[in-house]
């Protein structure tokens, strides 16, 4: 339970970073605890999170400010692992090193600004650029459907439904339950986001349309398979394969020529012969 203080200065905060959001940046406490505490930070242009809605909690010590809160991004990122608590020198691990006049936009600017480098520390991940977008690319879905544990359908999708496992969900199975509970607005929109871009709740990925349609870039990418750190290896296949397609091409549509000019060739390869035998 909160102090006294500490409800005051959560109150106070909340008020600040509702009327003045940081960039990227917005969070509200838990209408059941004040302590408790759910962001979303939006990646930033230019990173491999561009796009990317990453849901996370702050979860405050009863006598905030004179102590951190503990911090968690649940959603799949590839920089953090989910629902982990982040050592952070602004996390509950390093309660010594915690300035009392940081508020909650300075935790989440830090957070922000940590999650953009590439340091590592507990519960920190390496992986690819090209494995981060593809998890910014599927954020969305994730935090909606729990990680497609989501028994919801979309009712214009051939393919729908849930696959049961909730894998990576902040709780095995729980359907996107608690991201809805906190942002419910949030959770409407990517909805109807998965529905506009045919996305499978059950999956994540992009299904077909029976005619070819214009999609956002993020569909795009659940349209491709993720290759990991065998990106470029997958872009080379793809390249020889084009090549191969435009040079039987070439060939088909000019084999008259081609054997016109073999047979000159010929000729003129016999005579020269003759010529220096003779």
């Amino acid at each position: 339970m909160a102090t006294r203080a500490a409800h005051r200065r959560l109150t106070r905060e909340y008020a600040t970073i509702s009327a003045s959001p940081p960039p990227y940046i917005v969070a509200h406490p838990s209408e059941s605890n004040i302590l408790e505490w759910h962001y979303i930070l939006t990646g930033p242009p230019g990173t491999p999170y561009s796009g990317g809605q990453y849901w996370g909690t702050l979860v405050f010590p009863s006598d905030y400010p004179f102590a951190p809160p503990a911090i968690r991004m649940h959603t799949p990122s590839g920089r953090f692992q989910p629902s982990t608590r982040l050592c952070l020198s602004i996390s509950d691990f390093h309660p010594k090193s915690f300035n009392p006049a940081w508020e909650v936009s300075t935790i989440l600017l830090g957070l922000q600004s940590f999650m953009t480098s590439e340091e590592m520390t507990t519960g920190s991940l390496s992986a690819s650029e090209a494995e981060r977008k593809l998890f910014a690319a599927r954020t969305r879905w994730w935090n909606s459907t729990g990680g497609g544990s989501s028994s919801r359908t979309i009712p214009s999708l051939a393919v729908a439904g849930s696959n049961g496992r909730g894998v990576g969900a902040v709780r095995a199975g729980d359907g996107g339950k608690k991201f809805r509970e906190q942002w419910p607005e949030l959770d409407a929109e990517n909805w109807k986001w998965m529905a506009e871009n045919r996305i499978d709740p059950a999956t994540g990925k992009a299904v077909p349309a029976p005619s070819s349609t214009a999609c956002s870039p993020e569909a795009a990418a659940l349209r491709r398979t993720q290759r990991g750190s065998n990106a470029g290896l997958g872009a080379v296949m793809e390249g020889g394969r084009v090549a191969r397609d435009a040079g039987q091409g070439f060939l088909g549509r000019n084999k008259f020529y081609i054997a016109l000019a073999a047979l000159f060739g010929y000729v003129i390869l016999a005579r020269l012969l003759g010529t220096g035998s003779a």
